[in-house]
C-alpha cells in the first residue's frame, strides 16, 4: 500500500461529453456516438465519434487556439478540468515540484495534413512558421507546462494506443521515486483526419458492416467488424496518498499498481496466446501485493476487433477471478487512441468511486469465444475494491493499471 498513489483529480473531454459528470452520465445509458462525419467525405470510412461541439477559444483562449493543434487543446480543456477538480492552485504551488506526462500515439496530425496541403497548393510560402511547434507530440506537455507553471519532470509517453496508460504508470514512477509531489498525467488524441483514417481502412482494421453507425462499435459481440475511431483526452491529477490526506483532499480511487509488457511478436496484432496481456495484469497485481483472484472488475480494452477482443479475453480469463465483470467503454466512445488509457483510467477510476460498472454497448450476441461476465444493457451496481484498466497498441504494447477504492 506504501506504493498506491491518489486520483485527486479527474478532468475528461470525450465524445461521451465536456467533463466528468456528463461522461458518466452517457456512459452508464450505454448507447454507442458513432456518427457519420462531414470531415471524413472521401476518405475510405467516413464514421467516427468526435467530441461534442465546443469552444475551444472560450476555455483555452483564442491566441492559443490560433497556434496549437486540437489534440493540444483537448489536453488543455481536461487538464483545466482536473486541475479544478483536485482542489489545487497552480498560483501557490512550487512548479519545480509538478511533473507532466502525457501520452499521445499520433501527434498534431491534422496540422500536418494541413500543412501538406498548404505545401502542395502554395508551395514552400504557405508553410506555417508555427508548423513545428503545433504538430510536435511533445508539445502538449510543454504547452501545459507553460499554462500551469510545472518545471518538473516532463515527458510525452508513445506507445501507441497504450499511451496514455504508460503515461499515468510513468507519473506514479516519478511520485513514489521523490521527483515530484504532484503530476498531470493522462492522454490526448485529435486524429480523425481523411488521411490518417484511410490509413486504418486500409489495414481492415475500422468497422466494415451495414449496422447504423451508433451501432457499428460492438465490443465482444459476434458480429462485430472493427473499431470506430474517436478523439478526446483524459487527465488525472496524482499525488502520493499521504500528501493527499494531509491536505484534505478528495480522492477518486488509488492507483496501486502498473504492468507493463511488449508482446515482441507482431506489428499490429497480438500475441495469439494473450500472454504479453496476462502477464500485464499479473505484474500490475504483483506491484500492488494484491491477488489476481480479488480483482472484481476490469475496463477492457475491447476495441471491437476480431483479434484484440478475443486475445484479451481470454488472457482476463486466465486471471482465475471467478467473479470479475468486464466491461469495455469504447461501445460508447469509439477508440480514442492514444487517449484511451487515460480516459479509460478515469472511468475506472470513477467505478470505484460509484461502485458502478457501466455497460458495454452494442453486445446484443456475446461471442461464442468469450468465456467472461461482460456487463451490458444497463449499469451494474456491484461492491467494488480493486479493478484493473488494460490498454494494447500496436508494436505489442500492452500496459494494465490496478486501481483500489
Amino acid at each position: 500500500m506504501n506504493r498506491a498513489v491518489a486520483v485527486t483529480g479527474i478532468g475528461l473531454i470525450t465524445p461521451a461529453g465536456i467533463g466528468v459528470e456528463e461522461n458518466w452520465e452517457r456512459i452508464c445509458e450505454g448507447r454507442g456516438l458513432a456518427a457519420k462525419d462531414p470531415e471524413l467525405v472521401g476518405a475510405a470510412a467516413d464514421i467516427s465519434c468526435r467530441v461534442p461541439t465546443f469552444d475551444a477559444a472560450e476555455v483555452v483562449g483564442a491566441r492559443e487556439v490560433w497556434r496549437t493543434d486540437r489534440f493540444v487543446q483537448l489536453a488543455l480543456v481536461a487538464a483545466k478540468e482536473a486541475v479544478a477538480d483536485a482542489g489545487l492552485d497552480p498560483g501557490r504551488w512550487d512548479g519545480s515540484r509538478v511533473g507532466i506526462v502525457v501520452g499521445s500515439a499520433a501527434g498534431g496530425v491534422s496540422t500536418l495534413e494541413t500543412q501538406h496541403e498548404r505545401f502542395l497548393s502554395q508551395g514552400s510560402k504557405g508553410v506555417s512558421a508555427l508548423f513545428h511547434p503545433m504538430a510536435l507530440v511533445n508539445m502538449v506537455s510543454g504547452r501545459m507546462a507553460i499554462e500551469y507553471g510545472a518545471t518538473g519532470p516532463n515527458l510525452v509517453t508513445a506507445t501507441a494506443c497504450a499511451s496514455g496508460a504508460t503515461a499515468i504508470g510513468v507519473a506514479r514512477d516519478l511520485l513514489l521515486s521523490g521527483a515530484c509531489d504532484v503530476v498531470l498525467a493522462g492522454g490526448t488524441e485529435a486524429a480523425v483526419t481523411p488521411t490518417f483514417v484511410t490509413g486504418f481502412a486500409r489495414m481492415g482494421a475500422l468497422y466494415s458492416g451495414t449496422l447504423p453507425p451508433e451501432q457499428a462499435s460492438r465490443p465482444f459481440d459476434a458480429n462485430r467488424s472493427g473499431f470506430v475511431i474517436g478523439e478526446g483526452a483524459g487527465i488525472l491529477v496524482l499525488e502520493r496518498v499521504s500528501d493527499a490526506h494531509a491536505r484534505g483532499a478528495h480522492v477518486w480511487a488509488r492507483l496501486l499498481g502498473y504492468g507493463a509488457t511488449c508482446d515482441a511478436h507482431h506489428a499490429t496484432s497480438p500475441h495469439p496466446t494473450g500472454q504479453g496481456i496476462e502477464d500485464a495484469m499479473r505484474l500490475a497485481c504483483r506491484d500492488a501485493g494484491v491477488p489476481p483472484q480479488d480483482v472484481q472488475h476490469v475496463n477492457a480494452h475491447g476495441t471491437s476487433t476480431r483479434l484484440n477482443d478475443a486475445t484479451e479475453a481470454s488472457a482476463i480469463a486466465l486471471l482465475g477471478s471467478q467473479r470479475v465483470a468486464v466491461t469495455s467503454t469504447k461501445g460508447v466512445t469509439g477508440h480514442t487512441l492514444g487517449a484511451a488509457g487515460a480516459v479509460e483510467a478515469a472511468y475506472t477510476a470513477l467505478s470505484l468511486a460509484r461502485q458502478t460498472i457501466p455497460p458495454t454497448a452494442n453486445l446484443d450476441q456475446l461471442d461464442s469465444e468469450v468465456r467472461l461476465d461482460i456487463v451490458s444493457e444497463s449499469p451494474r451496481a456491484v461492491a467494488l475494491d480493486h479493478a484493473l484498466s488494460n490498454s494494447s497498441g500496436f508494436g505489442g504494447h500492452n500496459v494494465s493499471l490496478l486501481f483500489g477504492a
